[in-house]
């Protein structure tokens, strides 16, 4: 359907106040022009200067009066171009014209025609709240979404038979794949086989050896905190993975190994900065901080903690009460910072620096065996039913099954009425941003008489805080499309594994990076004709 000669495209605006140019430059000196002169320009602009504000309705709280007394006080004070914002804040209690209701609808109506009339130009934010592109309209299957997995280990030769657990719902499969175990995956130090200490009074240190994510430990925020593991037994490191509760940590971590005259000396120092919990700066916000060294063998080993804050973005309850929920030291390979490369979790203030998403270069395996060759990630969807049963011939071996899809990142438009609020539309979709586009703006345009709207120039995209997504509809495809290689053995990096090699996982994940922010720029903020 098609409403309009336009162009499907997004405006970026500000609040912008219009200035009349108040000096001149000449011969390097500034002359002021003649203050009534000045003042005039600010009382009765010229009719070229177009002065715009933002004309927000704030929690339903408007009625079709109002907007024509608020229409006509802009006339009267020279503005001729206003942007409504259907803005939903809890701090301001709701009103009894729901949006979307008809009641709504006749008030659009109304602004619009009166607006006509009055010579205002009128801009409508392209979805309730300011931020960003969302509604009711938008349904799982056209939200941003990311590729979630389930994992399932069976040893061979045997066959399989059964029914694989999808990780979330709602879930679009995507691909079934299987690859070898890699060698000494899940040899880590436990409660078992090491004890866990500190020179300062911590209570229940041992929660971060039991295996149990449900279990807290909270660290003091003062000056350095150490954490000591002494294994029974002499111990080979190559990873290290922490997970946290809902509790900011921001610190530097020095991960030091215990020497034969009984010092401690720095092996890998790395940040955890775990600070926002909000899906809006990462879909899976408990997602754990993986971090990768040169394997090292010793029994003794430390973790140094010191707090940081955040210099362009202070948050005053980073380190108020930071804890850890486990501490996971292994002897296996693991790809480094997964998360944050996958886009799971995204750097935490607005204002990130170029190296904030740069990753310091991995350490490659001493060992083959204990990272995954791409030729062994075998594509098992054909194998898939529709009632998720997999039929397998399962090799010999030990093998982990994932079963990949995608499910919304759950973010969705606000700051906006319940009655207004849905999915973020999918930002890789020239399809999924039409639906939404027709979702709300195609509605007004078709509600709406051609002669009462004439006014209606502008729609208007506020500020984009809808974190990231890394899958869409025919993803795989485009990306092999774009980069000359099949994607689908390297997509167990989404969830940390090591393909081939870390560098290779790494630009893999880049290359995924890169195909999404083109797909963002063209697909959603470029946008398609209507």
């Amino acid at each position: 359907m098609r409403y309009l000669n336009l162009k499907y495209l997004f405006i970026l605006t500000t609040v912008c106040i219009i200035l009349v140019s108040g000096c001149t430059n000449t011969n390097n000196r500034i002359h002021q022009v003649d203050r009534k002169q000045l003042l005039k320009g600010f009382v009765t602009p010229a009719d070229s200067i177009q002065t715009a504000v933002y004309w927000y309705w704030i929690s339903d709280n408007i009625s079709k009066e109002g907007i024509v007394k608020d229409l006509h006080a802009m006339k009267g004070a020279g503005i001729n171009r206003a942007f409504i914002g259907n803005i939903g804040l809890e701090s301001v209690r709701y009103g009894n014209v729901k949006m979307l209701s008809k009641e709504w609808w006749e008030c659009i109506h109304m602004a619009l025609k009166t607006a006509t009339e009055l010579d205002i130009e009128i801009g409508v934010f392209n979805s309730p709240g300011w931020s960003q592109s969302g509604g009711p309209w938008v349904k799982a299957e056209n939200a941003m979404r990311y590729l979630a997995s389930s994992q399932t280990k069976v040893s061979g030769p045997t066959t399989y038979s059964s029914t694989l657990p999808k990780p979330n719902e709602p879930f679009q499969d995507v691909k079934v794949l299987a690859f070898p175990k890699p060698k000494l995956a899940g040899e880590i130090l436990t409660n078992g086989k090491a004890t866990i200490s500190s020179p300062l009074a911590i209570d229940n240190l041992g929660n971060l050896l039991d295996g149990d994510t449900a279990t807290t430990t909270y660290l003091p925020n003062i000056g350095e905190v150490i954490i000591d593991i002494e294994a029974k037994e002499s111990f080979i490191a190559r990873s290290l993975i922490l997970q946290y509760p809902k509790s900011p940590i921001y610190a530097n971590i020095d991960f030091q190994v215990q020497r034969e005259d009984g010092q401690y000396t720095s092996h890998h120092s790395f940040e955890i900065d775990r600070t926002k919990f909000s899906i809006n700066v990462g879909f899976k916000p408990l997602a754990p901080l993986q971090v990768t060294f040169e394997a090292i063998e010793s029994k003794n080993f430390r973790l140094k903690f010191n707090y940081l804050k955040h210099d362009n973005w202070p948050d005053p309850n980073a380190n108020k009460n930071p804890g850890l929920s486990e501490i996971t030291l292994s002897s296996a390979v693991v790809l480094g910072n997964y998360a944050e490369k996958s886009l799971a979790k995204m750097h935490p203030t607005p204002l990130p620096k170029a190296s904030d998403y740069r990753w310091e270069v991995q350490s490659e395996p001493d060992d083959l065996s204990l990272i995954v060759s791409p030729d062994k990630v075998l594509d098992l969807t054909q194998n898939l039913s529709e009632d998720g049963t997999l039929k397998w011939e399962v090799p010999a071996g030990d093998w982990i099954i994932l079963r990949t899809g995608m499910t919304p990142t759950g973010v969705k438009n606000n700051p906006a009425s319940p009655e207004a609020t849905g999915f973020e539309v999918d930002k890789m979709s020239k399809a999924h941003a039409e639906k939404h586009f027709y979702g709300h703006i195609g509605e007004i345009l078709e509600r709406v008489p051609p002669e009462d709207r004439k006014s209606f120039k502008v729609v208007v995209q506020d500020s984009y805080e809808k974190g990231g997504q890394n899958i869409s509809d025919g993803f795989l495809d485009e990306f092999q499309e774009t980069y000359g290689y099949d994607p689908t053995p390297f997509l167990p990096t989404f969830e940390g594994v090591v393909i081939k090699s870390q560098q290779t996982s790494d630009r893999f994940l880049w290359d995924m990076r890169r195909l999404v922010a083109d797909k963002v720029a063209y697909d959603y903020v470029g946008g398609c004709e209507i």
